[in-house]
């Protein structure tokens, strides 16, 4: 998926919108969705064409796992915003 610009564009903004929902703010957001680009262009880039992207909410953090045949699981968990 990442390498193709329309699906790029289409991702961050998904990212973006649930990363806002959470309630991370701006900065937060900049950081995560640069951690969640930067890995599947390094996917896209070995041959990874097909990548799949979960965002999971569970005790009191975000994981974030992107997910490529072949390659190891690429996680980043970040706390939930307080409330």
């Amino acid at each position: 998926m990442s390498g193709d610009p329309p699906f790029d564009r289409m991702l961050d903004e998904l990212a973006r919108c649930v990363l806002g929902h959470v309630g991370y703010h701006s900065s937060a957001i900049d950081a995560l969705t640069g951690e969640l680009g930067a890995a599947l262009t390094e996917r896209a880039a070995s041959g990874g064409r097909r990548c799949e992207v979960r965002f999971l909410a569970r005790a009191g953090a975000l994981e974030i796992v992107v997910a490529a045949a072949g390659r190891p699981d690429w996680r980043t968990t970040w706390p939930l915003p307080a409330s």
